[in-house]
C-alpha cells in the first residue's frame, strides 16, 4: 500500500532509531504534522525554532546521538540558522528538516519561501533540497550518516509541501553509496610508531584534548593514555569531562580562562600531544609564541584540521578512540618505566605551578554574593552528579573553571560561536534525554533572557530543569573587556531594566527561587534540588563587579596572564 512523502518520513526516521523531534508547525509540514499525529514519535513542542535547534543540539551532546529538528518553511527555517551554526562550529550530529513551498513555486518569492539550502551552506557538514519524492529515503539515509561520521556535524534537509504529498512507498535504504566522502578512521601505523617514539624520548609532555576525546566516546582511552604514560594533561572548554576533572594529573582548562598551570605548561613543554582538538584562537593565543619549545602530535579524524592554525610535526589522521587504543599497544613497558623516570623533573615543576597559582576568588566584605561561591556550592550539593549546560559569558567560564568534570558528556556549551541563549534550550533536550538525571543551566540574566520563552516548553512537558541564573545585572564579559581595555567606559553593557525572574517563573508556571545574601545560597539551592515535577528558576544576586581570572589578553601569548 502506498503512503505518502510525510508518511514515510515518519517511518525512515523510525529506522534510523530516531524517538525524539524538537519541532513547530507550519503549513509547509502540516503533511508531516498529521503523520505524527499517528505516530509513536515522541514530539516536542518548543516555543521557537532556534530554541528547537539548542535542544537538540543538547540531547545529542548528552546522548551521543543525533538530533533532529522539524520547522517550516520561511522564517520557521531562517530561524534555526543560529542553532545550525552552533553547532557546526562544535561538530554537533543534527539532522534539520525544513518545510519548502511546493517545488514549482520555487523561486518566484512565494509566501513564506527562503532559500534555507542556500543561506545554510556556509554552516552545515551539507544540506539538499528534495525536489523528487524518489530521492527522499536516499537522502534521508545519507543525511543521518554524513551527520553522524567522521568529524560529525548538521545536515539539512529541505522538503517541498507537493514532495511530502506525493504517494510513495517505503523502500528504506540499508546502506550508504558515497564515493567521495569515505572518513579514514584507522591512524596510519607508521605515523602511530613515529609519534610514540616521540612522546617517549621527551622530558616535558602534555597532552592537550578537545572535544574530539568526547565526539568519539574516547574518554576512557584518553585517561588510560595518559595514566599509563603518567603525562600531565590539560583540555579546552569543549574537552572538559573528557578527562576526569579530579584526577591528579589533570591540570585545569588552558586558553584565554585556563588555569596558570595549564597555560605554563603549554609555554614549556617539549611535546604537546593534542588530541581530538583544532588550536582554535582562545587556546593558542598568539599564535606564533603558542607552545614555542614544543613538537606537536596532532591526532584529528579531520585532516583539513591538521596544521590549519598551527603547523604540527606528526599528524595523524583518524577516529581519536581507534588511534589512542593503538597508541596504548604502542608503549613498550621498559619505554614506559624509563619515560615516567625521564619526567620526574617535569612533574615537580607543574606541582609548583599548580601551588603558585590556584584558581581563587576573593570573599566581599560586604556580603555580596560570589558566582564562583554559587558553582562551588552546586558542585557540593550534587556531587558532581549532574549535567551542566550553560550560556555564553562569565557565567560560562566560572562553570567551566569550579565545577569538576569527571564525565563525558557532563558539560554542554557552546564554545566555538558562543552563542548567548544556548544553554536553557540545550538543558531542556539533555533531561528530555535523562529524565532521572539532574540537569542545571547555569546562565546570566542577560543570556537567559535571549531564549527565555522556553520556560514554556519545560513547563507543558513538566522538565525539571534548573537554571542558576548569576545575576550581576550587566552583560558580564562584555563589561569586563570595557573594564580592561576600554577606560571603564561601559557602553550600553549595564541592565537597567530586568525581570523580576521569581515572578517570571510563577508566571509561566515554574518555581521562582531568589538569594540575595551569601547564607542564603545552600538553601535556595538544597529548595531547588527537592523539586521534580517542573523547572527551577534559582536568582542569585551576585556581586557586579566580578571578573573572571586568568584571563590572557587577546593577542598575547599565554604566559601573559592577568591573575586575580
Amino acid at each position: 500500500m502506498k503512503k505518502n512523502g510525510a508518511q514515510v518520513f515518519i517511518e525512515c526516521l523510525l529506522k534510523e532509531g530516531v524517538d525524539t523531534i524538537f519541532g513547530f508547525p507550519g503549513g509547509a509540514v502540516l503533511p508531516i504534522y498529521d503523520a505524527l499525529f499517528d505516530s509513536p514519535m515522541r514530539h516536542i513542542l518548543v516555543r521557537h525554532e532556534q530554541g528547537a535547534v539548542h535542544m537538540a543540539d543538547g540531547y545529542a551532546r548528552a546522548t551521543g546521538r543525533p538530533g533532529v529538528v522539524v520547522v517550516t518553511s520561511g522564517p520557521g527555517a531562517t530561524n534555526t540558522v543560529t542553532g545550525i551554526a552552533t553547532a557546526y562550529m562544535d561538530s554537533i550530529p543534527l539532522v534539520v528538516f525544513t518545510g519548502q513551498v511546493p517545488t514549482a513555486l520555487i523561486g518566484n518569492d512565494a509566501f513564506q519561501e527562503a532559500d534555507i539550502v542556500g543561506i545554510t551552506r556556509p554552516c552545515t557538514k551539507h544540506n539538499y533540497l528534495v525536489k523528487d519524492i524518489k530521492d527522499l529515503q536516499r537522502i534521508i539515509k545519507e543525511a543521518f550518516y554524513i551527520a553522524t561520521t567522521g568529524r560529525p556535524g548538521p545536515v539539512l534537509v529541505d522538503l517541498p509541501k507537493d514532495v511530502l504529498n506525493a504517494p510513495c512507498e517505503l523502500k528504506y535504504p540499508d546502506k550508504v553509496d558515497l564515493g567521495s566522502y569515505q572518513p579514514n578512521y584507522k591512524g596510519h601505523p607508521g605515523q602511530i610508531k613515529k609519534a610514540m617514539d616521540f612522546i617517549l624520548s621527551s622530558k616535558r609532555p602534555v597532552v592537550y584534548a578537545g572535544g574530539g576525546v568526547i565526539l568519539a566516546n574516547a574518554s576512557d582511552e584518553m585517561k588510560a593514555f595518559s595514566t599509563k604514560l603518567n603525562i600531565p594533561t590539560t583540555t579546552t572548554l569543549m574537552g572538559l569531562g573528557g578527562f576526569p576533572g579530579t584526577h591528579p594529573l589533570f591540570l585545569g582548562m588552558l586558553g584565554m580562562h585556563g588555569t596558570y598551570c595549564a597555560n605554563m605548561a603549554i609555554m614549556n613543554t617539549d611535546c604537546l600531544i593534542a588530541i581530538g582538538a583544532r588550536f582554535d584562537d582562545r587556546v593558542t593565543g598568539k599564535i606564533d609564541e603558542f607552545a614555542p619549545f614544543a613538537g606537536i602530535v596532532h591526532v584529528d579524524i579531520d585532516p583539513t584540521s591538521i596544521s590549519k592554525n598551527v603547523r604540527v610535526d606528526i599528524p595523524i589522521v583518524g577516529d581519536v578512540k581507534n588511534v589512542l587504543k593503538d597508541l596504548l599497544k604502542a608503549i613498550p613497558p621498559q619505554g614506559a618505566k624509563d619515560f615516567k623516570n625521564n619526567t620526574k623533573e617535569w612533574h615537580g615543576q607543574i606541582k609548583s605551578w599548580n601551588s603558585t597559582h590556584t584558581l581563587s576568588y576573593k570573599s566581599d566584605p560586604k556580603g555580596k554574593i560570589k558566582p564562583q561561591y554559587v558553582i562551588e556550592k552546586l558542585y557540593e550539593a550534587t556531587k558532581g552528579d549532574a549535567i551542566i549546560t550553560t550560556e555564553v559569558g562569565q557565567n560560562q567560564m566560572w562553570a567551566a573553571q569550579f565545577f569538576k568534570y569527571d564525565r563525558a558528556r557532563t558539560f554542554i556549551t557552546s564554545g566555538g560561536l558562543g552563542t548567548m541563549g544556548f544553554g536553557f534550550p540545550a538543558a531542556i533536550g539533555a533531561q528530555i534525554a535523562f529524565p532521572d538525571r539532574t540537569v542545571i543551566d547555569i546562565a546570566g540574566d542577560g543570556s537567559l533572557q535571549m531564549n527565555i520563552q522556553e520556560l514554556a516548553t519545560a513547563v507543558q512537558y513538566k522538565l525539571p530543569v534548573k537554571v542558576a541564573i548569576l545575576n550581576n545585572m550587566v552583560l558580564g564579559m562584555v563589561r569586563q573587556w570595557q573594564e580592561f581595555f576600554y577606560n571603564k567606559r561601559y557602553s550600553h553593557t549595564c541592565i537597567s531594566v530586568a525581570p523580576d525572574f521569581v515572578k517570571l517563573a510563577e508566571a509561566y508556571g515554574a518555581v521562582g527561587l531568589r538569594a540575595r545574601k551569601p547564607d542564603e545560597v545552600e538553601g535556595v539551592i538544597k529548595k531547588a534540588l527537592s523539586i521534580k515535577d517542573r523547572p527551577v528558576l534559582m536568582d542569585f544576586r551576585v556581586d557586579p563587579a566580578e571578573d573572571v581570572y586568568p584571563m590572557v589578553p587577546a593577542g598575547q601569548p599565554l604566559n601573559k596572564m592577568l591573575l586575580v
